[in-house]
Parts: C-alpha cells; structure tokens; sequence
C-alpha cells in the first residue's frame, strides 16, 4: 500500500466526506483533493474504493423489475445471432431479465479482458462477446436487467494452469467422477480471482452477479483425506471435515459480497435445490441457510428431472407442478426462519430430459413451463430464471399465470 505523507487514514476519510460519494469518474480529482489540500502523498486508489463514501458508476441504469422473470443465455449466444432472437423473445413476453455468462463452465472468461485488467495476462478470454459494453447499452436501451454469471470453482482452465490452486492425485490434477476438474475453495487466492472476475463485470454495467459452482465437487468427500491440496487459513480450524467445507463455502460467499459493496450490484447464488431440504450438504459444503444469510437473491435449482423419488414423487419429471410446490414450501420455511432473508428465485426448467428413459420423463412445453411458475406464484414466489442449455425457450408461455 502506498504511503501517506502523515499516515491517518481517518483524515483521508475527512478528505473524502466532502463530495459524499465518490463516483467512478470521481475517484481521481477525489485523490487529487485530499491530496492537495491536506498534504497527502501518493494517496491509494483502493483506499478510496474500500472506503464506504465510494460508489462505483458504470454510467448506465438499470431499474430492478417488479419481479425478476429472466432466461439463461451463453456467452456464444450473447455475442451472436441468437442475442436478438432472445431479445425479441423478452420484448414480445412479460420476461425482464438475461443471465449471460461472464466466465463460463470450464473457466473461460467469454470476452477478451482490456490491457490493464488484471485477468489480461492470464490469457483466458475468449471472443465470444466482442463488445461486452456495446452489449449493456443494448439492454439498457430494451429494458432488460442484466445478470452476470460467473462459476467459480469447477474451473478447468486454472486447474490446468496452476495445479496448486487445484486437488492433486498423484501427480495429476484430480477429475471427478463426472469427468469436472475443481479449484480449491479452501484457498483465497482462488476467491479472489473470481472476485477480480466480477467486479470486472460491474463495472461493464451489469447489476448483479450470480456466482454458480458455489461449491466443492461432487465426490470429494469420498477423497479428502487422499488427495493433496492446501487448507490455507483453514488448516488450523477444530471444525470436522464436513463444517470446514460448509466454513470454506460460506466465507467466499460473505467475502465477495464484501468487495462488490462498492460496486453497487446485487449477490446471487445458484445452490442445489435438495439443499434446501438437509441441514447442509455435507460432501460438497453448501449450506442454504449461511449462504442465504450472505447473498441478495438465492436461486435454487429446481429442475424436475434433477429429482430423484423426493417429497413423495415417485417421477418427479412427470409432475412439474407438484414438484416445485413441495419445494417451494420447504424453501419458504427455511427462509422464514432467517432475519434477513434474500429474494428467493429459483432455476425452473424448460428443456427435456430423455436420458432418465420411457416413461421417466415428459416433452416439457407450454404447459410444464407454466405449471412450475404457478406452483412458485401459489406459494409467493414471483421471481424465477428459465434454464435451457441451448438457449431455445418454449414459445407462447404465460410468463405471469
């Protein structure tokens, strides 16, 4: 940290109550103000940003809708052709809401990061959105909320080039058993390479950032005690095996939240949907209570065909209806019991699942898309996000039913 000419961080503070919020464009001639008239040297930057008088502005407006109805779109489909059928499908449709991936499944950011940042170096954006800036003015101009999706720790690319962020087997960096490398959500170094990511994507302009793969992976409570990977400050910790995931989970999540206050963004986390229904899922660390007590919107992912016989289903993918309206009232309890709730909405599916088989399974359209939505409205869920892997929404929904 640079110096201060008289070191007392409370008269920068002074300095900086003068224009009573520092906004983006303001942070230097704040800088150059305290320095000139009260003798500072050198003052740093993110002092100013750390402090709770800066507020970053992005130039662009964004209203929050009377209730978030959004829909998934990939980084290919934001930068291409796709983006203006989609945006005609929100024009046309009582949606409001794009989560477009910023960095994406595999670790990739899916734009390429200006000289300057410093996620340049790293050489992990791809040129999927030429123009993520030109993009925002779009939706600004549509009226269309914009939702930053970023997934942290299932990262190939950075366990490919630091193994050491990541869980070694042997001499390998470990795979699960569905084949997904992970980083290590022990280790800050990793929070803060997904923080840098987000706050990046604040100040583009968007207004709120999902974190998903919230997460250790799938299996490694089968394998903690054979792999190789850092506990960083956790290694001290009295906490069992399974509370020092749940810690390590939870942390990031109040950690990031922390760093993007300035930025003026919302905080939002994707979490299992059986979550919901335990006191914590132990092997991967997710508690949805802690987590709820950090974010701004939780978003469960509630997908019928992700259900095995749950809540009394048998065929939970043929009952889309009764299936979200069992979740919702677990959800709705838990919540309940917390001080500070967040806006709860849930992932609803739209997209077919053939690979649980005949009669395992129904061609979800129309009718199944609107039968989860009406199943969160009857128990006062407004807010929900569509999920389609190839961004190809059923047409003709009611989105308000």
């Amino acid at each position: 940290m640079k110096k201060m000419k008289w070191g007392c961080s409370l008269m920068l503070a002074s300095a900086l109550a003068m224009p009573l919020a520092v906004q983006a464009g303001e942070t230097k001639s704040a800088i150059e103000f305290a320095e000139r008239t009260y003798g500072f040297e050198e003052i740093d930057e993110g002092i100013v940003a750390s402090s709770k008088l800066y507020t970053y502005d992005s130039g662009l407006v964004f209203d929050y809708p009377d209730a978030v109805r959004g829909v998934y779109v990939t980084g290919h489909s934001a930068g291409g052709s796709a983006f203006e059928r989609l945006l005609k499908l929100i024009d046309s449709t009582d949606l409001n809401a794009m989560v477009i991936d910023i960095k994406d499944d595999f670790g990739y950011l899916t734009y390429k990061p200006q000289e300057g940042s410093p996620l340049f170096k790293m050489g992990i954006g791809q040129p999927y959105i030429k123009d993520p800036r030109k993009m925002l003015e779009t939706l600004e101009e549509r009226k269309v909320y914009p939702i930053a999706r970023i997934v942290v720790f299932k990262d190939s690319v950075l366990a490919e080039q630091r193994p050491e962020l990541s869980f070694m087997d042997g001499d390998k960096v470990w795979k699960n058993g569905r084949g997904e490398f992970f980083v290590n959500p022990f280790m800050k170094e990793v929070w803060d390479h997904n923080v840098d990511i987000a706050i990046e994507a604040a100040k583009m302009g968007f207004k709120e950032i999902q974190f998903d793969y919230v997460r250790f992976p799938e299996g490694f409570e089968k394998r903690h005690e054979t792999l190789k990977y850092s506990m960083d400050d956790y290694k001290e910790s009295d906490l069992d095996p399974v509370q020092r995931r749940v810690e390590a989970v939870t942390d990031f999540v109040a950690y990031a939240r922390e760093q993007l206050k300035p930025y003026d963004v919302d905080v939002s986390v994707d979490i299992f949907g059986y979550a919901a229904t335990l006191p914590e899922a132990p092997g991967i660390g997710q508690n949805f209570s802690k987590i709820s007590e950090n974010v701004d919107v939780i978003s469960s992912m509630i997908y019928p065909s992700h259900w095995t016989s749950y809540f009394g289903i048998a065929k939970p993918d043929l009952e889309p209806y009764r299936l979200v309206a069992e979740y919702a009232k677990v959800e709705n309890a838990k919540l309940g019991a917390l001080d500070n709730p967040p806006v709860s909405r849930p992932w609803l599916q739209d997209f077919s699942a053939p690979w649980l088989g005949s009669g395992n399974y129904l061609r979800y359209g129309k009718e199944e898309v609107e039968a989860q939505i009406k199943a969160l409205k009857e128990n006062g869920i407004d807010e929900f996000l569509l999920w389609n892997a190839r961004n190809k929404y059923t047409e003709g929904v009611d989105y308000t039913p």
